[in-house]
């Protein structure tokens, strides 16, 4: 390429050497930017892309700006064709092309005002200001939260929400007291020594429950540790969490793993994992699967508020909202992370506000309300799903328990606000004050439910007891597709060490 020799274009040649525009532009093989890239704003709007092997009206009979004329046609130029340089700046002058029509001093005036005003960003367009004004760290308003019942069980709402039947609203009642009366027993069984460790969901029966009668059996979830009801509404039966807690030989897990972490592949449940925020990535990267596969179906991930402070969950966002991944992201903020409190985590309008930093639809549900949420989750898959897009639901509820059973939250917090929110806030009473008006529901109804339910979790307490325990080898096996010499010889250790010392270990384990 030919550079122009008068001393005015000299000066706007070094300024894009400088810049390295120029670089940029001259390793382009056909002379121009044809983007996209930082600088594609070179190429004017609808321009064609030039191709040395077709004619050469393709740009000189569109406009373009002057750096990209005088590019063009050194291009053309140096092909053989017979052209003119239409750069008005520059002092090379080859023989005329009939057609090619030069920029007036009105036209370059007017692009130099559109620069002015806008900047033709690779993200978009960004409009110019002269006044500086800092984006405020917080709005002066709330984002609101969408609810249907209010605390008395009246439904406040009735316009654009699904229909939950009596027939729904029964199996859903159902489920939540099964899960609220299985979190009470298996806790107390963890205080009598008969399990090592428990967690509870009270308090947070509605979005366990709502959210998976939203979703369907083909939607891939991806746990934290608050959620067994996704998997009891699933049809994880009361002894498979028996099982599991007991950790005997009919545990999926094979009493590897701690209690209440369940995971279901039948029930495309993935095994609960310890770590905080770990299951967010990989729920977005499923879900990215399933869009290349073109399935009918997306992943839900759950986490808490203390989740939502991890990197992990940052990276999943973005991740999710570049790749337009069909993911389902649902934050259980109950105000506490163990014993921090959400106005120790960040200092945002929560973590609804998150969704908009990274580009993602969002909403903020009252999480104790049953029918918002199922009403919430039902709209979210479904854009999940027809539109490609990732959702992110702030379910806003409240801790009744415990962190776990190796904490005493009484010690952090008041025990009047913990009764206020078990008794004022339920999500299983207001969504039993709704079915009573509805007169699908009574106190015969209630008693006579809580009941069946305590007889069956204690019959599956009794039978997974009694149940022998996971054989010694399963230490050693489904990790490698054949067992090393090394496990081989520690297995060996091991059996001969229980062997010598029966007394130290427990009977119920076969060797």
């Amino acid at each position: 390429m030919s550079f122009p020799s008068n001393s005015f274009s000299r000066v706007w040649w070094n300024s894009l050497v400088q810049s390295r525009l120029l670089q940029r532009i001259s390793n382009n093989s056909d002379g121009v930017c044809n983007g996209p890239g930082p600088y594609s704003f070179l190429r004017p709007l609808g321009a064609q892309r030039w191709d040395s092997g077709t004619q050469s009206r393709n740009f000189v009979t569109q406009k373009q700006n002057p750096i990209q004329k005088h590019l063009v046609h050194e291009a053309l130029q140096s092909s053989g064709k017979s052209v003119h340089c239409g750069w008005r700046h520059c002092g090379i002058r080859t023989e005329a092309e009939k057609g090619v029509a030069e920029y007036s001093s009105q036209e370059l005036a007017s692009e130099d005002d559109g620069e002015n005003q806008f900047l033709e960003f690779p993200g978009g367009k960004v409009q110019f200001t002269s006044e500086m004004s800092f984006i405020s760290e917080s709005s002066n308003t709330r984002v609101p939260c969408y609810r249907i019942l209010d605390n008395y069980g009246h439904q406040i709402a009735t316009d654009g929400i699904y229909e939950v039947n009596k027939e729904l609203a029964l199996k859903m009642y159902d489920s939540m007291v099964t899960l609220q009366v299985m979190d009470i027993i298996f806790y107390e069984a963890q205080r009598q020594g008969r399990i090592s460790f428990y967690l509870t969901s009270i308090g947070e029966e509605a979005i366990n429950i709502s959210s998976a009668a939203a979703l369907s059996i083909d939607d891939v979830i991806f746990p934290q540790y608050r959620e067994p009801g996704v998997l009891l509404w699933r049809g994880f039966t009361l002894q498979e969490f028996a099982n599991q807690c007991f950790g005997n030989a009919a545990d999926y897990g094979k009493g590897r793993q701690m209690p209440i972490h369940y995971g279901s592949n039948a029930l495309n449940y993935f095994t609960i994992s310890s770590p905080i925020a770990t299951q967010i990535p990989q729920a977005v990267g499923a879900a990215y699967s399933l869009k290349m596969d073109k399935k009918q179906a997306c992943a839900v991930t759950y986490f808490g508020d203390g989740g939502s402070s991890e990197g992990d969950c940052h990276a999943a966002l973005n991740f999710a909202a570049v790749l337009e991944a069909p993911v389902i992201f649902i934050c259980r903020n109950n105000g506490w992370a163990i014993s921090t409190p959400s106005s120790e985590q960040f200092r945002s309008d929560g973590i609804v506000v998150r969704g908009h930093a990274y580009g993602i639809r969002s909403i903020r549900v009252d999480g104790n309300d049953a029918l918002a949420m199922y009403s919430a989750v039902r709209m979210a898959r479904q854009i999940a799903i027809n539109e490609c897009k990732p959702v992110l639901i702030e379910a806003l509820t409240y801790r009744v328990g415990h962190h776990s059973t190796s904490d005493d939250s009484t010690k952090y917090r008041r025990i009047d606000e913990i009764e206020h929110w078990k008794i004022k806030h339920d999500p299983v009473s207001r969504f039993r004050k709704w079915l009573n008006r509805n007169n699908w529901w009574n106190e015969k109804d209630e008693l006579e439910l809580r009941n069946e339910i305590r007889n069956k979790i204690l019959q599956a307490i009794q039978v997974a007891e009694r149940m022998e325990k996971p054989g010694i080898e399963n230490l050693f096996s489904d990790v490698y597709d054949k067992v090393p010499l090394n496990l081989q010889e520690q297995e060996k250790d091991l059996r001969e060490m229980v062997a010598r010392h029966k007394e130290d270990y427990p009977s119920d384990v076969p060797l």
